[in-house]
Parts: structure tokens; C-alpha cells; sequence
């Protein structure tokens, strides 16, 4: 093991021991695991366990302090108490000197910083633990501000990861309490999305892809982004002298249209969700300032979920059969998606869900208020690890909809989300839809209308020398059985008018008779 590795797993060490969560790790003697399991339990149950993890964080920089960060937005998985209070953390900030600015932006940039820029500030508008931020001037007039990486902030982060994924592998097998948490998975979650945070060329090309989906949208903006100043290390883009919105919030003239600020805000990221499938995963108030002429700009763009078409179906279909209270329509959609498992015992958590219903909609209600929150701690005590995307939805549409009714309380969060909901879920059953399909999916039609006359020719080959075998479940032993088969997929077959075509057919169908043929081939082998 590397020095420089001893000596930082035994700053962890120390950290852990400081706090009380050296038993929690498990012992090193397997025949002190059952007396682990019961330290763990005491350790788990005090009242001041989210307070000390926040606090061993804090003092183990930066790596953990954005691994509490991230756990934070996981009640599902820590639970509310600790979650409430990792939101606390903040970044150890120490600033970088501005000779240590110049150095990285020459090196990133390949020039001198006066060649590079007009006017580059020395002070420094904010600084974080991984990087900070300058404001400059290029040479074409434009006011920017640069986003700067800490020079050796990936050494460290790298090293630190090694070091948890150790001890989480180490956690996970030799304690029982802290297997079904799966620590060694939520380090993999870790790992992609602070690799993510720390290459601003991921932010770069987030804030390129959200600004094209708001193109048409003069009420949002996205700031401009100059790619000849942009490396993994620096980022370039414009500077934005606007409005925070606690100060809308507190403003009593007409400088803004608050009810109008609401509903952009809410559609903003309505359409974030379930149209573009790509949308901003921390848009707390600080991530948001509002320009001239009530115009919204979203901010720090580094961290962003993505659903794809399956999913985003899937979620438009849960929302609606959501507002719809239909307990029994939410855990089969909850299954179908994979978030439930199939064996789990539904009867106790309808019985929840129909309580929670209850309390939220037992009264007109125009907002979650707390809906989703209860949800996920619902979810979290039937043992059940959402997918992070739907977290992260689940905490960006909170967040969303508490800015909006700051700015208008009448605003009916749940007249937006229906009618867009409705929209996407109708897409699914349109057979139009089967026209649409990607190039991929008319080459594998292709493949398959190329390859079917061989497949039948080799199919009937060994249905004839008796090499082939079928297995059903349904008794098909009698003609009856086989005709009626036949019939109904050539009958089913003759009705279908949509999808690719071939032959002037389509595709489904002429799917449909080449089965028809091979059972036919099957009953007459069968019954002659």
C-alpha cells in the first residue's frame, strides 16, 4: 500500500473512531459479528447519529462532504433524519490564489491569460471546495465568468474513492444491518456523478443540450457557453447579473410578475421531465435568477437526470394514475417498472397507501406538499431502492413546486402536471407511434424480413425429421385446440393495419401467419 493511501485511511480511521462508527464498519475477526450486528443497532438508534455523521464528513473534505451531499437527496435510502441534516453540509471553501488561477487557465487554455482575455478579475466572485469562479472580459467585449478547477482536486477525490470502496466493500460483508442499504452500491452511484461534477466538460455540454430544448422559449434562458474557453478544467460562460429569487419573493411593486414567474417556472420544469427527458437535478432558489422582463435562468448545470422514452412513459402514467388515487393502478405501474418486486406482500402496503391518500386528498389539494416526500419513506420502509433518476425527479418537482407557490399560492400544481401526463401516456397506445420508430428498429426489421425464409425453411426441415420440440403450457392436444389457434392468429393477423410494411403487409402480420404455418405444420404432423 502507497504512503500516501496508509496515511489517509488513517485519517479516516481516526475520524471514524472520533464519532463512534468504527463498530458499525465490522470487526476484523469474524467471530465478533454477531457482536457487531448488536453495537450496530445501539449505534443506529441514537438520536445523535445524524449530527456526528454530518460532523465526520465535514471533517474529512471534500470527497465526503459531496458524498453526504448526495446522500442527502436519498431519504429512500438513509432515511429523513439524516438526510434533513446532510443537506446541511457545506463545501470547505478555502480560496486559490490568483497566481494559482493564472497558471491553470494558461495551462487549459494554452496562452497567456492577457492574450486570452481583455480583463480578468483578481478576486474571486465565489469559491467552492472543488473550484471557483472568476469574472473576466473577452477580447470580443463579452463579460464572462470562469469557472476554475482546484489544481490536484482529482488525485485526492480518486484516492478518497479507493479508500471507500474499500471500506464499503468490507461494511457490506461483515455487517448484516448495513447489507440492505448496499454500500457498495451507492459508492458506484457516487463514483459516475462526482466524475461528472469534476469534468466541466459534462456541464458544458449539459448547458448546450438544455439551451437548444428551451430555444423557442424567449421566457427561459440558459447562459451562453464560449467552447474555445472551455476545458475539463475551465469553464466559460455568460455572466449573468440578475434577480435571486428570495429577493422576488420579498419584493411588494410590479418590477415582476410573480404569477407569471410561477407558471414559467412550474411549465419550465414540467416540460424538463416529460418532454425532454433531461432536466435540472438541483434547482433549489440559489440555481435560479430572473433577468429583465421576467425572464427565468437556470444555473449550474452540472448536475442533470435523464430519463429515456421507456421511463418517461412509464412516470407519465404513474402521475396520472397518481392524481387518479388508484392504489391498486400504482403498485401494478410500481411493478411493472421494476421498483416493486413482484413477490412483495401488496396487502399491507395498500392498507399505507390508502392511508396516505387519505391524509393528502382527503381535501381539495393543489400541490404535493409532501405527497412525494411521504411516498419515498413509505417506499423506504417496504425495504424498496429507488432508481436514483426517480429521486431525483421526486426532489427537483419538491423544490419546483415550492418556488412556484412562494411566487403565487393559488397556483394548482396538479392541473399543470395532468393534461402534460395525459399527453405522453396517450403517445404510448397511438399506433401512429409505430411509424416513428428509430433507423435502428427499421435495420432490425430489415434483418428479420431477410433472414424469415431461411428460419422457415430450417423450422419445417426439422419439424420434419421430428428434430424439433415444442412445450406448451395450455393443453393443445386435441385438433380443436390446434385449429382454434390457427384461426385466431390468422384472423388477428388479417386485422392489424398499422405498424412497418412489407409486401404491402405489415410486418406483425405477416409475423402472425408465418406462426399460423408452422402450428398448421405442427397439428397435421400431429394428427396424420
Amino acid at each position: 500500500m502507497e504512503k500516501q493511501t496508509k496515511e489517509r485511511l488513517g485519517e479516516i480511521r481516526a475520524a471514524l473512531k472520533k464519532y463512534g462508527f468504527d463498530e458499525i464498519l465490522g470487526q476484523t475477526a469474524k467471530s465478533k459479528i454477531r457482536k457487531n450486528d448488536e453495537e450496530t443497532s445501539e449505534i443506529l438508534l441514537d438520536e445523535e447519529l445524524p449530527l456526528k455523521l454530518r460532523l465526520m464528513l465535514q471533517d474529512l473534505g471534500t470527497t465526503f462532504i459531496k458524498l453526504g451531499q448526495l446522500l442527502s437527496t436519498r431519504p429512500d435510502i438513509v432515511g429523513e433524519r439524516i438526510a434533513d441534516e446532510l443537506a446541511n453540509l457545506q463545501d470547505d471553501n478555502p480560496a486559490i490564489s490568483y497566481e494559482q488561477v493564472k497558471k491553470i487557465v494558461e495551462r487549459e487554455l494554452n496562452g497567456n491569460i492577457d492574450e486570452l482575455f481583455e480583463d480578468f478579475s483578481h478576486e474571486h466572485l465565489a469559491t467552492a471546495s472543488i473550484g471557483q469562479v472568476h469574472e473576466a472580459r473577452l477580447k470580443t467585449g463579452e463579460r464572462v465568468a470562469v469557472k476554475i478547477q482546484k489544481e490536484g482536486i482529482t488525485d485526492k477525490i480518486d484516492l478518497d474513492l479507493r479508500i471507500m470502496k474499500y471500506i464499503a466493500n468490507r461494511a457490506d460483508k461483515l455487517n448484516s444491518n448495513l447489507q440492505k442499504i448496499n454500500l457498495p452500491g451507492i459508492m458506484e452511484e457516487f463514483d459516475r456523478s462526482i466524475h461528472k461534477e469534476i469534468d466541466y466538460n459534462n456541464e458544458f455540454m449539459n448547458m448546450q443540450r438544455i439551451e437548444l430544448n428551451f430555444e423557442d422559449n424567449p421566457e427561459i434562458h440558459i447562459p451562453a457557453t464560449y467552447s474555445k474557453y472551455c476545458t475539463s478544467k475551465v469553464l466559460t460562460m455568460e455572466f449573468i447579473d440578475g434577480t435571486k429569487l428570495n429577493d422576488v419573493y420579498q419584493s411588494s411593486g410590479d418590477e415582476f410578475d410573480k404569477k407569471l414567474l410561477a407558471r414559467n417556472v412550474l411549465d419550465s420544469y414540467l416540460q424538463q421531465l416529460f418532454i425532454d427527458g433531461f432536466f435540472h437535478g438541483d434547482p433549489h432558489p440559489g440555481n435560479i435568477m430572473i433577468l429583465e422582463n421576467n425572464v427565468l435562468c437556470y444555473l449550474d448545470l452540472g448536475m442533470m437526470g435523464f430519463f429515456d422514452e421507456e421511463f418517461k412513459k412509464n412516470l407519465s402514467e404513474l402521475m396520472i394514475i397518481f392524481v387518479d388515487q388508484d392504489v391498486d393502478g400504482l403498485i401494478n405501474q410500481l411493478m411493472y417498472m421494476d421498483i416493486l418486486d413482484y413477490s412483495i406482500n401488496t396487502r399491507p402496503l395498500k392498507r399505507d397507501l390508502n392511508d396516505l391518500f387519505g391524509r393528502y386528498f382527503g381535501v381539495e389539494l393543489n400541490r404535493f406538499n409532501g405527497v412525494l416526500e411521504d411516498l419515498l419513506n413509505l417506499m423506504q420502509e417496504y425495504g424498496v431502492i429507488l432508481p436514483n433518476e426517480f429521486v431525483t425527479m421526486a426532489r427537483g418537482l419538491s423544490m419546483i413546486e415550492a418556488i412556484a407557490h412562494n411566487l403565487d399560492p393559488e397556483i394548482d400544481i396538479f392541473a399543470s402536471i395532468t393534461p402534460i401526463a395525459k399527453q405522453i401516456a396517450k403517445q404510448r397506445i397511438n399506433p401512429k407511434q409505430y411509424l416513428k420508430g428509430k433507423k435502428s428498429n427499421l435495420i432490425l426489421y430489415e434483418h428479420m424480413l431477410q433472414s424469415l425464409p431461411k428460419l422457415l425453411t430450417r423450422t419445417i426441415h426439422k419439424i420434419d425429421n421430428e428434430e424439433l420440440q415444442f412445450r406448451f403450457e395450455v393443453d393443445i392436444t386435441d385438433k380443436v385446440s390446434i385449429i382454434a389457434l390457427v384461426s385466431a392468429l390468422i384472423i388477428g393477423s388479417s386485422v392489424v393495419s398499422f405498424g412497418p410494411m412489407v409486401f404491402d403487409m405489415p410486418v406483425i402480420s405477416l409475423i402472425g401467419y408465418i406462426i399460423a404455418i408452422v402450428l398448421s405444420i405442427i397439428g397435421i404432423k400431429k394428427f396424420l
